[in-house]
C-alpha cells in the first residue's frame, strides 16, 4: 500500500484515514518553500491538475472553511462566496489558518483537522480518478479517490476554479 524509499511517521491526517478504514497511498517528496502543487507534482513525476491543495479561508465573519482545489487552478473567492452563501470569502493568515486546522502552511490536510470545519471543493476534483492531497505535513501527499472527500469529510461540491 504505502512506498516503502522513505518512512512517513503518523499525522492526524493518516490517523484519521486509518480510523476511517480509508485505503490510501504515500507519497513523501522534498518539500521547498513556496515550490507548492508544482514542485510536488515535478518530484512525483504526476500531472499538477490531480495534486489538490487545501485552502484555509474564511469568511465575512472570519469563520474558517477548506477549500480544496486542483493544484495548477486557483481559486475565485467571488465564486466560492456566491456558491455557499457567503458576502465574502478571503484566505486566513498562515496564523489563523494553523489555528484552525492544527496544521503548518504547507502541510495542511483536510483530515483530521483540530476543529471540525465546513469543506469545500471544486467539482472537477472529484470527477479525477485519484487524487493526491496533503497528508497532514510538508514534502508529504497521500493518494486517495476522490469520493472520499464527500463521504468522510461531507466536502460540498462547487464551483470556484480560475
Amino acid at each position: 500500500m504505502a512506498k516503502k524509499d522513505k518512512h512517513v511517521s503518523e499525522t492526524p491526517a493518516t490517523q484519521f484515514l486509518r480510523r476511517a478504514g480509508i485505503a490510501f497511498t504515500e507519497h513523501p517528496y522534498d518539500y521547498v518553500d513556496h515550490g507548492g502543487t508544482a514542485e510536488s507534482a515535478r518530484q512525483l513525476g504526476v500531472d499538477e491538475h490531480m495534486v489538490v491543495k487545501t485552502l484555509v479561508m474564511q469568511d465575512e465573519k472570519a469563520e474558517p472553511l477548506i477549500v480544496l482545489m486542483h493544484g495548477d487552478r486557483q481559486v475565485s473567492t467571488k465564486n466560492l462566496a456566491r456558491a455557499i452563501g457567503a458576502k465574502s470569502v478571503e484566505p486566513c493568515t498562515p496564523e489563523a489558518a494553523q489555528r484552525a486546522s492544527g496544521y503548518l502552511v504547507g502541510g495542511t490536510s483536510p483530515f483530521g483537522t483540530r476543529k471540525a470545519l465546513p469543506v469545500y471543493v471544486e467539482e472537477t476534483v472529484l470527477a479525477l480518478p485519484t487524487i493526491l492531497i496533503n497528508g497532514g505535513r510538508r514534502g508529504y501527499l497521500v493518494g486517495i479517490t476522490p469520493a472520499v472527500l464527500t463521504t468522510t469529510l461531507s466536502a460540498r461540491p462547487v464551483r470556484c476554479a480560475l
